[in-house]
């Protein structure tokens, strides 16, 4: 399986972007879909998940800010950022699970929040 995150960039604080992570490869199912961001200095961190369901989960410092998505039939999650703020700075990583073989990591895509 192979992750292709894109979307990142710099922003003024109170901005938007949206990232997105397209999986492919040979016959696989996907569970779960997420984004995990690490600042500068700090551990990686959840961001948001999306279950195959369609359940999310939210760091509760994105919440109401953030909006994770995905697009079973393109195997693709999004990531809507609204309201940005310097903290959100980092590099965000897409995370895909799949049934039976276990999680990928994306590449990761650099956002950055200027105040």
């Amino acid at each position: 399986v192979q992750l292709q995150a894109s979307g990142g960039g710099l922003v003024q604080a109170g901005g938007s972007l949206q990232l997105s992570c397209a999986a492919s490869g040979n016959r696989f199912s996907i569970n779960t879909m997420g984004w995990y961001r690490q600042a500068p200095g700090k551990q990686r961190e959840l961001v948001a998940t999306i279950s195959s369901g369609g359940s999310t989960n939210y760091a509760d410092s994105v919440k109401g800010r953030f909006t994770i998505s995905r697009d079973m039939a393109k195997n693709t999650v999004y990531l809507q950022m609204n309201s940005l703020k310097p903290e959100d700075t980092g590099v965000y990583y897409c995370n895909v699970v799949v049934f039976v073989i276990g999680p990928y990591w994306g590449q990761g895509t650099l956002v950055t929040v200027s105040s």
